[in-house]
């Protein structure tokens, strides 16, 4: 009832604004003229943005291009016309940053932007959401995506009446690239966000899955990833500020709603999205960052007017202490660094959750199972009643996997596709012009696998390692990454083989995997018989590994590449890191 209120005195105040003399009727949209059941096109989208640019505080930039041709836009909202990162910090004031349709068939975030702007700039009903904020809004981020409109686009889906393609126009799911940025739009994206580095990042969204009373869930990190203070601030005053907020607003709130198993009855499981998806990547920025999921099966004016209302709680929240949040985003930068660089505590690279739990009150629906003769199985199907249980919570992850963090790492300069996604990360790098001495490691892999089918168009190696150190003197040709900058956990997580959105797992030096020169058993033979008469120590290897590998035994060839392996004349690059660790430059 109460929720049902606040939509009606939403629409209440927006027809009376239409009668005023002072409201132009330009300024509804058509979310509203569509009894909030479609949403604009982009060509429609961009002609509505583009009249807030007779405002003095808006600036509408162009930041990119699609590959279909289409720009990306941004609108900048700032009251004291500051309209330049640089000035907007040295004003120190705190940066919003909100993108919309990463998912364009997810497309609430899009309209709530409308009403928003047109509550702070048109109705001025808001326009102290300005005082101490400025503004960037990507309004539609997948904008090819967007114009792949259609009702049948989301099957799961509530509306609105035509929604856009989850992917990109080259089937690129962008919240899987904010890492490898092979998209065309992330790597413009990435630009943008890394020029103005944002001290919050609201991404908007709509969830599949389970049916459930919550109007809204959401995903915001604050686990092992993030720093002490962002741990801090998100769980003892933002989470609890836009729930309260949210909650005066008719809105139920949840923790976003991952089955722990097939049945929500065993319960839901807490999680840390890797630095590919939006949260990920603004937890490795050092930035709060909320993922909001509204649920596919309200209807879809529900959805635009609580994820408006969150995004008006942050709103809220950053006006009432900015200096505050932009100490957030200065002390988590240092805490960063104090924490990993140079150091010896591990930088965590990959996590496993914990089996122990704790009972939550969990606002459902009620569901019950019946057989299907099509598929075979029982199919779940949920009511219209609503159902409140105790259900297992699942909330502690530990790490699997880590790694000490370097003072920096060594690229040689012809992988040109990493350094231009490190430039595109806004990481600071220097080319080496100078002999230098460094004391390095460098990983060496074995067992190398691929995936069978390509993963976000990228073939995925897995593979066992091992770590070699070495002392290299380097004159030319590498560049020097260093670790000691505020972008720590982007370049650990890039540089690091291991990590599950390195350069090297998103396939960029597969190359390194191919063998390009071989022998012809008739040159190796000699070869070999003067190695193992020459090499006791050799010698007593092959013929141990005849004994004990009876494979190896019964295939020439592998007895013959035995000993290539070990000759000059073998690849000394092949299956090897060219990225080096440096672990200290000797003068």
């Amino acid at each position: 009832m109460k929720y049902l209120f606040k939509l009606f005195s939403t629409t209440l105040l927006f027809a009376i604004a239409l009668q005023s003399q002072s409201f132009d009727k330009k300024w509804e949209t058509v979310f509203e003229k569509s009894d909030y059941k479609s949403s604009a096109t982009y060509e429609q989208t961009v002609k509505y943005f583009n009249q807030f640019a007779e405002f003095p505080e808006v600036k509408i930039e162009k930041f990119g291009v699609s590959p279909q041709g289409r720009d990306l836009i941004c609108v900048i909202v700032s009251k004291d016309e500051f309209f330049t990162p640089a000035e907007v910090k040295q004003n120190r004031k705190p940066i919003v940053f909100i993108e919309n349709g990463i998912h364009s068939g997810e497309i609430e975030g899009k309209d709530v932007c409308m009403l928003l702007l047109r509550d702070i700039l048109a109705t001025k009903e808001k326009y102290n959401y300005l005082d101490n904020v400025v503004l960037v809004i990507v309004p539609i981020f997948s904008v090819d995506g967007h114009e792949r409109s259609s009702q049948y686009n989301r099957i799961n889906q509530n509306g609105p009446t035509n929604m856009g393609w989850r992917t990109t126009a080259q089937n690129l799911n962008l919240n899987r690239d904010f890492m490898k940025a092979d998209a065309p739009e992330m790597r413009a994206l990435l630009k943008l966000f890394n020029k103005w580095e944002p001290d919050i990042f609201l991404d908007t969204h709509t969830t599949n899955g389970a049916d459930y009373q919550y109007d809204l869930t959401y995903i915001i990190h604050k686990l092992h990833d993030v720093t002490p203070s962002m741990r801090e601030w998100v769980l003892n005053q933002y989470i609890p500020r836009f729930k309260e907020d949210l909650h005066n607003e008719g809105f139920k709130v949840s923790t976003y709603i991952y089955r722990y198993g097939y049945d929500l009855k065993e319960g839901i499981r807490d999680f840390i999205s890797p630095p590919r998806f939006a949260t990920g990547y603004g937890a490795a920025q050092n930035r709060p960052t909320v993922t909001i999921e509204t649920h596919m099966l309200k209807p879809y004016k529900e959805r635009v007017f609580s994820t408006k209302a969150l995004i008006e709680s942050t709103l809220k929240l950053v006006n009432e202490n900015p200096g505050e949040i932009i100490s957030l985003s200065e002390t988590s930068d240092k805490q960063r660094l104090e924490e990993y660089y140079n150091t010896e505590k591990y930088f965590p690279l990959s996590y496993k959750l914990d089996s122990s739990y704790a009972l939550i009150d969990f606002e459902g629906k009620a569901y019950s199972y019946y057989d299907s003769d099509i598929s075979g199985s029982k199919i779940i199907k949920y009511s219209d009643r609503d159902s409140t249980s105790q259900i297992p919570f699942y909330g502690k992850m530990n790490v699997v996997d880590s790694v000490t963090v370097p003072v920096g790492y060594l690229i040689p300069r012809e992988w040109i596709d990493v350094i231009e996604v490190i430039k595109t990360h806004g990481i600071e790098f220097s080319e080496i012009t100078n002999s230098s001495e460094f004391q390095t490691e460098q990983y060496e892999f074995e067992n190398v696998t691929f995936r069978e089918t390509p993963y976000e168009g990228r073939q995925i190696p897995t593979f066992d390692y091992s770590v070699k150190q070495k002392t290299v003197t380097i004159n030319t040709g590498y560049y020097f990454v260093p670790t000691n900058q505020r972008r720590l956990a982007v370049i650990v997580q890039l540089l690091e083989p291991k990590s599950p959105d390195s350069f090297l797992s998103w396939g960029f030096f597969n190359a390194i995997f191919e063998r390009k020169e071989y022998f012809e058993d008739y040159s190796m033979e000699p070869i070999a018989k003067k190695m193992l008469e020459e090499n006791e120590e050799l010698k007593k290897e092959f013929y141990a590994k005849l004994e004990s590998d009876e494979e190896f035994k019964n295939n020439p060839r592998e007895r013959l590449n035995f000993f290539y392996k070990r000759s000059p004349y073998y690849d000394k690059k092949h299956n090897k890191y060219p990225v080096l660790r440096v672990i200290k430059e000797i003068k």
